[in-house]
């Protein structure tokens, strides 16, 4: 019962933070006119979309952070290396996009960072963790819970841990296109995982870690209350590379890699229909969807905005309720 009712305060906490804070940001991003631009593919069916404020990330992370640090401070959880993981990969992922969508917002076209500079940072943060996570005690195992299998990578799990920060990272970044979509994904997702936490008793902080997830869960339900139809402010890649990044971090943290994949399905299926297309565009000259990522081509196909994010999330919620069962009850 403790349990629930700490994570039920983090979540509340974070929510009114949250939203305090939007009242706040949103006018501010926009006197400073940090607007979305929008890609040329998208002006005729997303034109009520331009001049949203973008950097909306910080409307989350900035109370989860906060939140997170008084906990601290009065000791309600402990500094850990598995907190300190995951809050530095909620930080440096979220500074790198907000890099990026600041210099877009400068340029005022849709590029930021370079690939090298953005894969250069995302190096760093990967090197960064691998350090803290082998400080901590933690081997370098690739482990399958299921098979009871486990292989020791030694330093190419340094490897293994970019792969999953960089691609849960740009997979939620892609699915970051329609009012609300990435943002409530996130909600299922790090409920899930905040779950999950809970019941990694063998793990050095489990019982931070799950707080820290429901704080961010709390906070992401209150920038719902202005990323949802008809959005008042959007995410930018200071919210999606943060909340993608930090999903990898707690699948490695958790050692639930691979259940990310169950966890994420829609991040997942929109990063796939992109990779297919680019594929089989390059093999054939041929496109397989009228669009990508997978969203814009329901859109295609008629559906109304709203529609498509309550089916994506829908599928989102199912998968995750497959995942808890697995990962927690069996």
């Amino acid at each position: 019962m403790l349990i629930l009712i700490k994570s039920i305060m983090a979540m509340m906490i974070g929510f009114i933070f949250a939203a305090l804070t939007g009242l706040i940001a949103i006018p501010l991003l926009k006197k400073f006119h940090a607007d979305q631009s929008l890609s040329v593919y998208l002006r005729k069916t997303h034109e009520s979309k331009i001049g949203t404020p973008t950097m909306g990330g910080l409307i989350f992370i900035l109370p989860t952070v906060m939140i997170t640090l008084i906990f601290i401070y009065l000791k309600k959880i402990e500094v850990t290396y598995t907190l300190t993981i995951i809050i530095f990969t909620f930080v440096s992922y979220g500074i790198i996009g907000f890099i990026d969508d600041y210099l877009i917002i400068k340029k005022h076209d849709n590029k930021g960072l370079t690939k090298s500079q953005k894969f250069t940072l995302q190096v760093i943060v990967a090197i960064v963790f691998f350090y803290l996570f082998m400080k901590s005690g933690n081997e370098p195992l690739f482990w399958v819970h299921s098979l009871n299998f486990k292989l020791d990578t030694g330093w190419l799990y340094g490897i293994f841990i970019l792969f999953v920060l960089v691609a849960s990272s740009n997979a939620v970044n892609l699915t970051d296109g329609l009012d609300g979509l990435a943002g409530g994904l996130s909600v299922i997702s790090f409920l899930t995982f905040g779950i999950i936490s809970w019941n990694t008793g063998w793990l050095l902080g489990y019982e931070d870690i799950a707080v820290f997830a429901f704080v961010l869960v709390g906070a992401l339900l209150g920038f719902l209350l202005f990323n949802t139809n008809k959005a008042k402010v959007f995410m930018g890649d200071t919210g999606s590379l943060a909340l993608g990044a930090t999903l990898g971090a707690y699948a490695i943290t958790t050692r639930h890699e691979l259940l990310l994949v169950v966890i994420g399905i829609v991040f997942v299926l929109e990063t796939l229909s992109c990779v297919i297309q680019i594929v089989v565009y390059k093999l054939t000259k041929k496109r397989v969807f009228p669009m990508t990522p997978i969203h814009h081509t329901f859109e295609k196909l008629g559906m109304k905005e709203t529609d498509i994010v309550k089916l994506f999330w829908t599928v989102g919620l199912i998968a995750s309720c497959a995942a808890l069962i697995y990962g927690v009850w069996l």
